[in-house]
């Protein structure tokens, strides 16, 4: 039992680490020069990345933030092969990966709003919800022009998705936290898109 507990604590602190990785930030560095936290919205994530560097690059990140949700959760399903953690496992790595992009570690907590990131661990624990799910979040955002919009929307039918397909209870109660967080995190984006004033992700 010590062993499990050990593991469980060893995989959510990789996953934190991994999630960590300020994959926007290092980009725009690179590329620019610049501190992409003090351009734009502030975010690390995809949509401010492509404000800075265009829609290429909005790709890149929104894929690479994407793999770095689902690595963590591949890994956890590795290392706890045996049904008394199969499901509790992967959704601990999930949440430390979500939180890790949004707290990074190297970037002294800040980060982006996990969008990309929350698919990505949702795209690992069920490919085929993970799938819908991108592309409700797609279409919605194509339509409404509001990538906010088509975050928050996506990330909420997500719960309902996994309850559809007769999910491990381990996985609705996080799809729902999952969804709660980056409802927190958009708070601002929808105060916007309330009065109007939310910027769109093309004219």
């Amino acid at each position: 039992m010590t062993m499990i507990i050990i593991k469980l604590i060893l995989i959510v602190v990789v996953s934190y680490i991994i999630g960590s990785i300020p994959t926007g930030y290092l980009i725009v560095k690179k590329l620019k020069g610049i501190d992409i936290r003090k351009t734009g919205s502030g975010s690390t994530g995809a949509t401010n990345v492509k404000r800075i560097l265009g829609t290429k690059w909005f790709y890149v990140v929104m894929l690479i933030d994407a793999i770095k949700g689902a690595i963590p959760v591949f890994i956890a399903h590795k290392w706890f092969n045996f049904y008394v953690c199969y499901d509790l496992s992967p959704v601990l790595a999930a949440a430390a990966a979500v939180i890790g992009h949004s707290k990074s570690l190297f970037l002294n907590f800040t980060g982006g709003k996990s969008v990309a990131t929350s698919i990505g661990t949702i795209i690992a624990l069920n490919p085929i919800i993970g799938l819908i799910a991108a592309a409700i979040w797609g279409i919605i955002t194509y339509t409404s022009k509001y990538v906010s919009l088509g975050s928050v929307i996506a990330l909420c039918l997500v719960p309902l998705l996994m309850n559809f397909f007769n999910q491990s209870v381990y996985y609705i109660i996080y799809s729902a936290a999952c969804a709660v967080y980056v409802i927190f995190l958009h708070q601002s984006n929808i105060k916007r898109l309330m009065s109007g004033r939310e910027n769109k992700v093309r004219k």
